[in-house]
């Protein structure tokens, strides 16, 4: 690969563990902030997995590094769209509103996400085929 490739691909993966940083400290902030029950569980389990990935998305190398890439886009995918469901339809009983902490921003960060890590996995992948 190109020097110009490994640099794109260095910058696409600190763009994307910021990104995933952000998405677990929301959900972690809004456990402390007092959201608690079921959603409370499914928020910290959220965290963790924001926060592991984006360790993996600095650490990894390799193979290991594009699997972290394609599971960090799925991670945020998914995210985005329990949000969506649950703003729109419900899901597991739990009904959200446009005006709750965070909703707004959090929708942003997740979009913006999804575009991140496509870009990250694709420039992982290519890198991976032609190494």
């Amino acid at each position: 690969m190109t020097e110009s490739g490994q640099g794109l691909l260095r910058v696409m993966r600190i763009l994307s563990a910021i990104v995933l940083f952000a998405i677990g400290g929301i959900h972690l902030f809004l456990v402390f902030d007092g959201v608690g029950g079921l959603l409370g569980v499914l928020f910290i389990l959220n965290a963790v997995a924001g926060i592991v990935l984006a360790i993996g998305m600095l650490a990894l190398h390799g193979r290991l590094l594009k699997l972290a890439t394609v599971l960090s886009l799925l991670f945020i995918i998914a995210s985005l769209l329990a949000l969506v469901l649950a703003l729109s339809v419900g899901l597991f009983g739990i009904t959200e509103t446009w005006n709750f902490t965070l909703v707004p921003e959090t929708v942003v960060i997740e979009a913006i996400g999804v575009v991140v890590l496509g870009v990250t996995s694709a420039v992982a992948l290519r890198t991976r085929r032609a190494a």
